[in-house]
């Protein structure tokens, strides 16, 4: 035996027993005669003691120990004199008699520390390193330990494991595929899925009824603090459902989850937001809704013919900040500074200070009189020491968007996206067309299989663009954890949503044909979501980015600096691909 016990097992309760234990040296300290060594496994840290007046070559062996280094050692329980109580093991140390080095290790790039010296770039250069931090590595037995709860969770709901495949076919219809080429079908590619959607709607024609898969996903796309260009899903779908059907049992998950990783109690029954209501109030369709600052529209007391910017505008919105009327002249430049970066996109920013004497400073004074800033006070529910912010813009939903921006930021600044507090809920109702300026044509604002609301059927052929998705989002503090909606299971209807995204018949057939032939074998009717499993750990984690939920994640460039890829090909796989580079010189 390596080891008779972990690092993180040993109590007073076992004093006088002779253990072997096994892991790194964390640290190591020498005073008088003793040499004290901190023992380092996945499950702890002992405390070992070696005394120059039992051992003097033992002990002089242990001076010359390293960081990392990883050693065996062979001792007695024994109570410590100096307890440490921050420790489960704080009140026992082992008594060495013998140990072997298992192998030795040179200096780590950054100390092995909760609170380490290395930067995220050399940190994820040697991410085998990174991942005997216990802080790191308390996320991933968290990741693991949610994924046991879901898969027990769905199998107790008769929900049935499926792999699908990862070389697939290239679907642009989305974001972009990462492609693969084929050797043995030279000239053609195969592509990684961005999630197994069609695939899983086969299943429910092969009457699996209830499948799930905790799934690998690709997605060729710009990255930020939420996205991977692999992540991971926990996908799923149910046939003879309606959405009711789909919202309360993965409501249920979601209870589930929170109270056994968190021990918090959702609500009984989580609140249903329409996706135009969550655009009016906060300009966002994943509404953080742990603290207030809603939106109010002032088109009604602003819009009066005495400001240009305003008269001109299709919208006019504000949020109240409470208890900053005191903000200064440079804070209130910094916030202009702002809305207008590229990233957010605002031309202007408007503010109206409440100070707390009753008096009142605005940027438009010289516009509006005392009566009509005394009506935006009351329209927007503000009191004396409040700061009313507006912006507002030519096209609605983009100046909405742009307020949500700000709005985020005052709570931010104010430290309301409290990482402890859990506010979820249901966005429905979603519009089931987008219009891209890029392809100057409706886009599906989901995928193309997506169910209109039958009562909005109707307007399919006048009027697409007010056609609402029988979809659901489920959010959680500003995030989008899931998503998914009822499918369309009718070949008619399909072929109709074909028509109005543009695919004609042929090319909706080359690239679905398969779905659009199982179709026409009694396609039950089914609906499904997907949870993103990295971003549901790092809510649980209190993480700001998903990359440290993820055992060897990628950079914001894509890349992976441990294994150095993505990299060239030698130049005999280019010719077993039959594959010429010819870069574009930029």
């Amino acid at each position: 035996m390596y080891r008779s016990n972990t690092c993180g097992e040993l109590r007073l309760s076992d004093a006088g027993k002779e253990v072997t234990l096994a892991g790194w040296v964390q640290r190591t300290r020498k005073m008088g005669g003793m040499t004290f060594v901190d023992l380092r496994d996945r499950y702890g840290i002992t405390q070992l003691v070696f005394n120059e007046a039992i051992d003097a070559q033992l002990c002089e062996r242990a001076n010359k120990l390293g960081r990392e280094y990883c050693i065996q050692v062979i001792g007695t329980v024994s109570e410590r004199e100096s307890k440490n109580k921050n420790i489960p093991t704080g009140e026992i140390e082992i008594i060495a008699k013998e140990m072997n080095i298992l192998s030795e290790s040179a200096t780590p790039p950054f100390t092995i520390e909760d609170n380490t010296d290395g930067g995220d770039d050399i940190r994820m250069k040697y991410r085998y390193l990174d991942l005997r931090r216990p802080t790191v590595r308390k996320n991933l037995e968290l990741r693991h330990r949610m994924t046991i709860i879901i898969r027990n969770f769905l199998d107790s709901k008769n929900f049935i494991e499926v792999e699908t495949p990862i070389l697939i076919g290239s679907t642009p219809e989305g974001a972009r595929d990462f492609v693969v080429p084929s050797r043995m079908n030279p000239g053609q590619f195969y592509a990684l899925p961005q999630s197994p959607q069609t695939l899983k709607q086969l299943l429910m024609v092969s009457g699996f009824d209830r499948y799930f898969q905790i799934a690998k996903c690709f997605r060729d796309e710009d990255l930020r603090a939420d996205r991977q260009p692999e992540f991971t899903q926990i996908d799923c779908e149910m046939s003879f459902v309606d959405q009711e059907d789909v919202i309360c049992l993965f409501e249920d998950m979601a209870r589930c989850l929170f109270k056994e990783v968190l021990n918090v109690e959702l609500p009984e029954k989580l609140q249903q937001m329409t996706w135009h209501e969550a655009m009016r109030r906060f300009g966002s369709d994943k509404p953080d809704l742990r603290f207030g600052m809603e939106f109010v529209e002032l088109m009604d007391v602003l819009k009066t013919g005495t400001f240009a910017v305003f008269d001109q505008a299709e919208y006019i919105g504000g949020i109240c900040v409470p208890g900053c009327a005191d903000y200064t002249r440079k804070q209130l430049d910094q916030l202009t500074d702002f809305v207008k970066r590229p990233q957010v996109g605002a031309k202007g920013l408007v503010y109206i200070k409440y100070n707390a004497d009753g008096t009142v400073k605005s940027s438009i004074d010289k516009f509006y009189d005392a009566e009509t800033l005394q009506k935006v006070k009351e329209k927007m529910g503000a009191n004396d020491g409040d700061l009313v912010l507006i912006l507002s813009g030519d096209k609605t939903n983009k100046t909405r968007t742009q307020l949500c921006t700000l709005r985020l930021e005052m709570a931010d600044r104010l430290g309301l996206r409290d990482k402890k507090k859990f506010e979820c809920l249901w966005i429905v109702d979603f519009p089931l067309f987008e219009w891209s300026d890029e392809e100057q044509r409706l886009m599906a604002t989901h995928h193309p299989f997506t169910m209109p609301n039958p009562d909005d059927i109707p307007l399919l052929d006048s009027h697409p663009e007010q056609v609402r998705a029988k979809a659901y989002d489920f959010v959680c503090n500003g995030i989008e954890v899931g998503g998914g909606s009822l499918r369309i299971h009718d070949s008619k209807l399909q072929a109709k949503m074909f028509d109005i995204l543009g695919f004609t018949p042929e090319r909706a057939m080359a690239q679905f044909g398969f779905l659009i032939n199982a179709f026409k074998y009694g396609a039950p009717p089914h609906a499904g979501l997907a949870f993103g499993l990295d971003r549901f750990v790092s809510i649980m984690a209190g993480l700001d980015s998903i990359r440290d939920c993820i055992a060897f994640p990628k950079n914001n460039s894509g890349r992976d600096v441990m294994l150095d890829a993505p990299g060239e090909l030698d130049p005999k796989q280019l010719e077993e691909l039959q594959l010429k580079i010819d870069l574009r010189q930029e």
